[in-house]
């Protein structure tokens, strides 16, 4: 049945009368709307209510622990928590994070410590006093309860286990100095998995050696070889026995660039031999030209040897230019081109952005020529 409404009933989306009909819309009601949309606009930026942006990958962590673990003293691990607490980004043998250091430099240090500790990264750092100052920075000026940003975890050098995404039977690791970093937590896993595996370590002496007290657990499946004992290793001695011509072994190795370049060639003929290696110094430069830099912001012009990066030539006259893994795969170090015909040496650029001139400056290198960059 319908009924007729009430005289002084309102729409629902109206104000309400006064409630002795004294005013069409009451008063208080009325002044306090006005309000809320004269302050609120204001007040929005600084709610705790408001949208969190986006925090382009990055995590703050808290350093929690730093101890020394080489017993020359120029090997330091920091073991970071999520700064608020909480469980941190997952990851896997090999990975490794960019820690933004409180200069503005960015570093990529491995994680050395237990894949199943969520609370927990563990990255080691080798002093070098003749390198960009990262290290030294990291040395001299964090300590236990310092916050610092990192990005990450990624991982340029993942463990392919036998069975779930290798076809090798046996796993061979080599590990040089501080390489030993994103060895460690594929020796944790070739454990896990019982998997058929050994391991030379190299350094130039015991004290050297980082982690040397944590790897002896191990036993007689790693073979601890210095150079002032037994001088430097052969690629024999480092690859081990490799049993007829199916030997289905998979190497994993970190260390110099030589040792890494020597291994390769030397197993360039092994089709039955899986080679993954991750450097921690810049590559040799392949096939290379000489150029010139030109910086846009100077005039300045920069020749650039043959054997050379654009990289390393320009931090000659500009030492706190950005970078970081000086092997073309972080990007820390892009930059564009204002002129000169490029020869893009990446793997991480898109095309819109070679398009636009944009260049690695630690391998991409000039067609020919001069290149004029924004710097």
């Amino acid at each position: 049945m319908n009924q007729r409404a009430h005289p002084h009933s309102t729409s629902l989306t109206q104000p309400p009368p006064h409630l002795y009909g004294r005013w069409r819309r009451d008063p208080i009601l009325t002044v306090g709307t006005a309000f809320m949309r004269a302050w609120w606009p204001a007040w929005r930026p600084l709610s705790p209510l408001r949208p969190t942006p986006a925090n382009a990958g990055i995590t703050q962590v808290r350093i929690v622990n730093r101890e020394v673990v080489a017993h020359d003293e120029n090997v330091i691990a920091l073991t970071l928590a999520a700064a608020e607490g909480g469980v941190l980004p997952s990851w896997h043998a090999g990975a490794h994070i960019d820690v933004l250091l409180p200069s503005g430099r960015m570093r990529e240090y491995s994680l050395c410590g237990d894949t199943a500790d969520r609370e927990h990264y563990r990255i080691a750092i080798r002093r070098i006093p003749d390198g960009g100052g990262g290290s030294i920075e990291v040395h001299d000026d964090l300590n236990v309860g310092d916050v610092v940003s990192i990005k990450g975890p990624r991982n340029a050098f993942p463990l392919a286990v036998p069975g779930h995404g290798s076809p090798a039977r046996r796993l061979r690791f080599i590990a040089a100095g501080i390489g030993i970093t994103p060895i460690l937590p594929m020796l944790a896993v070739a454990e896990r998995f019982g998997l058929d595996w050994s391991m030379i370590y190299t350094g130039r002496s015991a004290d050297s050696i980082p982690f040397l007290d944590e790897v002896v657990r191990f036993g007689d499946r790693i073979t601890i070889r210095t150079d002032d004992r037994h001088g430097l290793p052969t690629m024999p001695e480092l690859v081990g026995p490799v049993p007829g011509s199916d030997a289905d072994l998979a190497v994993y190795c970190c260390g110099p660039v030589p040792m890494l370049e020597n291994l390769r060639r030397h197993l360039a003929d092994r089709a039955d031999i899986e080679l993954h290696y991750e450097r921690f110094s810049p590559p040799p430069v392949e096939n290379g030209s000489p150029f010139t830099v030109t910086l846009a912001s100077t005039g300045e012009e920069i020749p650039v040897a043959a054997d050379e990066s654009a990289l390393a030539a320009i931090r000659r006259v500009m030492p706190s230019v950005p970078y970081s893994c000086q092997q073309g795969f972080c990007g820390t170090c892009k930059v564009r081109t204002l002129s000169g015909d490029i020869d893009h040496r990446d793997n991480i650029l898109t095309e819109p952005e070679r398009e636009a001139g944009t260049i690695l400056t630690c391998v991409s290198r000039s067609a020919g020529g001069n290149l004029t960059l924004d710097l």
